[in-house]
């Protein structure tokens, strides 16, 4: 069996399979007649490294931009969130313009990137890594399939700019991927986990602050050179976030705990919920008292 993620993430076509050396007949370019239309049928799903670039680009946090500019979405059936470009009732993408086209074309997201490509994640039963393929989007509106020019799958990617883009997403792909192919053994995450996964995929500052709390501080055993890597470094905390989001989902023990922690919030636990007992008790003794002398 072969397990897959797509990007986008939902899509009814059965796609023709494609490597870095297939060639595709595509241009796009102000002079073809449907130049922006894909814009107006925006249908774009974000990953993290799209959310990092888009926020600095608008020069606002992430917490923001998820606010403003996108929507949320399930993923798959236990839940786990995803986020979309917000649109316009229309389907217009909000940085799109009449004139200017993409106001933000410089940061636009991976899929704007590969658009008409699709990106394919697979990973077979019997192989240890995974693998990338892609395949070809074709709609009726778009006419940069009739352009006079090929090129390869692999040049595309490097004209489009998106190679960054996917060494900084992989191993968020692979994440879902193996939260894909894992099923029942992983089974349905907590509410809690599945908050966790939107900070850490998605809101990067809010992660930040969740990562220098305290609390934090006190369960991982970190040091000082790493607090300073990630104090104004979104891709050095993205990448830590993945190694949290393993550690979250799957149990990896990839980040160093300190010794002794969990004995000592389960102590912490345990006096509040003797506190919590005892109060308890008391209250209903009090209750029982009263209803005595009530009824005598």
């Amino acid at each position: 069996m072969t397990e897959k993620l797509d990007l986008p993430f939902k899509s009814g076509m059965v796609p023709k399979m494609l490597e870095a050396d297939s060639k595709l007949r595509f241009r796009c370019h102000k002079g073809v007649s449907c130049f922006n239309a894909c814009c107006r049928k925006a249908d774009v799903t974000l990953a993290p490294y799209d959310v990092i670039r888009l926020k600095h680009r608008l020069g606002i946090g992430s917490s923001e931009f998820l606010d403003r500019h996108t929507v949320p979405f399930q993923m798959d059936g236990h839940g786990v969130p995803g986020i979309k470009l917000r649109t316009d009732d229309a389907g217009t993408c909000l940085f799109m313009d009449d004139e200017q086209g993409c106001t933000v074309y410089t940061d636009r997201p991976s899929a704007c990137r590969y658009y008409p490509l699709g990106l394919l994640t697979m990973k077979p039963s019997t192989a240890s890594a995974d693998t990338q393929n892609y395949f070809l989007i074709r709609e009726g509106h778009c006419k940069g399939h009739e352009e006079d020019r090929e090129i390869s799958v692999a040049d595309y990617r490097k004209e489009q700019g998106v190679e960054e883009y996917d060494d900084l997403n992989r191993e968020w792909y692979q994440i879902m991927l193996k939260k894909k192919s894992a099923g029942p053994s992983v089974g349905q995450p907590s509410e809690m986990s599945l908050q966790v996964f939107f900070m850490a995929s998605y809101d990067i500052d809010r992660f930040r602050r969740f990562v220098t709390s305290e609390n934090f501080r006190k369960v991982y055993d970190l040091d000082d050179a790493f607090y300073a890597s990630i104090a104004g470094d979104d891709i050095a905390l993205l990448q830590f976030a993945y190694r949290f989001l393993r550690q979250v989902l799957f149990a990896e023990r990839g980040i160093p705990e300190r010794q002794g922690v969990w004995d000592e919030r389960l102590q912490e636990r345990k006096e509040i919920w003797e506190a919590r007992l005892k109060a308890e008790v008391e209250r209903r003794n009090q209750d029982r008292d009263k209803a005595m002398r009530e009824a005598t």
